[in-house]
């Protein structure tokens, strides 16, 4: 048996179409990439976080923005 650590890639949709952010910082936590990213991707600053989901040998985590939702 082989253990191997699997890349952490983010997913975040824009304007109809998934965007794949790689990881900049293996040290990050989910936070700090999240937050990391929140420069190019305002919308990120109040994004909730779900993963993650094995996928294609990778850790898929989404930021899914709740602007426009209510409740």
């Amino acid at each position: 048996m082989k253990a191997m650590i699997l890349p952490r890639i983010f997913l975040h949709r824009e304007n109809g179409q998934e965007i794949r952010l790689t990881d900049p910082n293996g040290t990050f936590t989910i936070a700090e990439v999240k937050n990391f990213y929140a420069g190019t991707y305002p919308i990120l600053t109040n994004a909730k976080i779900s993963g993650p989901e094995i996928k294609d040998d990778e850790a898929q985590y989404k930021f899914e923005s709740t602007m426009g939702t209510k409740g």
